[in-house]
């Protein structure tokens, strides 16, 4: 696998620097608020707090349990799996809370559960995703996981985490309510998607498939008016027995409607398929 250049290196420290910031912005201003429970550490955290609190007059602050929850299994986790498996995620569980501690600071709007449950989603999702982006977790249920699975080795990674955070979110039903337990999977599905959409891109495109008998002179036009690529790909019919060619072009969404156009004017009868495709790397597209 190819090793990081210096450059690159650098960038995934300063995307674990504000994707950690604004994650720990989303948990104290929205999430920690109103004892949302979304799991993870996080929402341990949140739970302790409020208990602390009520028993003890001073709750526990996130950042600390955030320390005291993470070392144990970063010891446990470069035991087991060596140092270079733990690699960024160590600075970034430490930053995080770090960052917990400086944005505890930061006034908290007045807003309801379901807002609070929006926009704390999109802000842990921001901030998650970038850390992720940079090849790094923030610890937690994560490297729980990781650790489990080295004794549970027939189980499913993605099965252990959702069992834990699964019990954390039940513990949070359990001290809270089933209400704002309800309000904690919304945010839990937005986190999900604003995840999804930063690693997988939002620069969304679309992939073009066209079935012609008039190929050559629509590749042409396509490459010539719309500056985009096109690939032939052989092919047969399967009910004439006729070879095809099959042309293959990705283009933005506003170009859809110009090369439909392009296309009918040469073969009114042509067959074309559109797909949608989340990110595109190369020429003409993202470097």
């Amino acid at each position: 696998m190819r090793s990081e250049t210096k450059n690159e290196n650098v960038l995934s420290y300063i995307y674990i620097i504000i994707g950690a910031t604004i994650l720990a912005a989303g948990i104290n201003m929205f999430l920690a608020k109103i004892k949302l429970v979304t799991g993870g550490v996080a929402g341990l955290a949140i739970v302790i707090q409020y208990v602390t609190e009520k028993h003890y007059g001073n709750g526990v602050p996130l950042w600390l349990t955030n320390i005291v929850v993470n070392i144990p299994l970063f010891v446990l986790a470069i035991k087991l799996k060596g140092r270079k498996f733990v690699g960024k995620s160590m600075f970034a569980a430490a930053y995080l809370s770090f960052a917990l501690f400086y944005t505890s600071f930061i006034p908290s709007p007045k807003v309801d559960f379901l807002l609070a449950s929006v926009f704390g989603g999109v802000l842990v999702g921001t901030g998650l995703g970038l850390v992720l982006r940079a090849s790094a977790s923030t610890g937690g249920t994560d490297l729980a996981a990781n650790i489990i699975k080295v004794y549970l080795k027939n189980v499913p990674i993605a099965k252990i985490i959702l069992t834990l955070d699964s019990t954390i979110i039940l513990i949070g039903a359990f001290v809270f309510g089933a209400e704002k337990a309800m309000y904690a999977l919304i945010s839990v599905y937005i986190v999900a998607k604003v995840v999804d959409n930063i690693l997988e891109g939002i620069n969304f495109s679309k992939a073009v498939f066209i079935i012609s008998d008039n190929s050559k002179e629509i590749a042409e036009i396509l490459m010539k008016d719309l500056k985009r690529g096109v690939t032939g790909i052989n092919g047969t019919g399967m009910y004439t027995n006729g070879e095809k060619q099959v042309l293959f072009v990705v283009v933005g969404k506003h170009e859809i409607v110009p090369l439909q156009k392009m296309v009918k004017e040469i073969d009114k009868s042509a067959f074309i398929t559109i797909a949608d495709v989340r990110e595109v790397l190369g020429e003409g597209f993202t470097e």
